[in-house]
């Protein structure tokens, strides 16, 4: 076991796992903190996605001995009340059909955004292409992003 002082949405949070549990695991086990989800554990899925400052990465391969001095953003960490730019557009949308995969689309639409503001399709098909939804609500997504892009 080790300790380590994590920076999680803008507040240093303590933690003692073993240095090769996944940030994941981190943060769902540890830190109480369910909206990061698990869905492949192999980085396929893109259901884990969080920011690492401000970069997208999946959490289930991310083991808490990288993260060093660097911050991390979950969903939670988005904004205070669910109104970040493009929460409102998922919601404008109706994107979310089961919503399992949601909070992983939305934190690599708003890393999408953050390094290009106004994407074209292709930009948005190649910047959330690790990302699965088994629902298939690949339409709406990439019109929800073109609206938050627009705002």
């Amino acid at each position: 076991m080790a300790k380590y002082n994590l920076k999680i949405n803008g507040k240093i949070r303590p933690v003692d796992v073993d240095p090769s549990t996944p940030i994941l695991w981190v943060l769902r086990d540890h830190l109480n903190m369910p909206g990061t989800k698990f869905g492949c554990g192999m980085a396929q899925c893109g259901a884990c996605t969080v920011h690492l400052d401000g970069k997208a990465v999946r959490s289930c391969v991310l083991p808490a001995s990288a993260i060093g001095k660097q911050e991390i953003t979950t969903i939670e960490g988005l904004s205070a009340n669910g109104d970040h730019l493009v929460q409102k557009a998922w919601l404008e949308h109706d994107v979310a059909q089961c919503g399992y995969c949601q909070s992983g689309q939305i934190m690599s639409a708003v890393a999408l955004l953050k390094n290009n503001p106004h994407p074209s399709d292709a930009d948005i098909e190649a910047g959330m292409s690790g990302n699965i939804c088994r629902c298939g609500t690949y339409l709406r997504i990439k019109e929800a992003i073109k609206s938050a892009s627009k705002a």
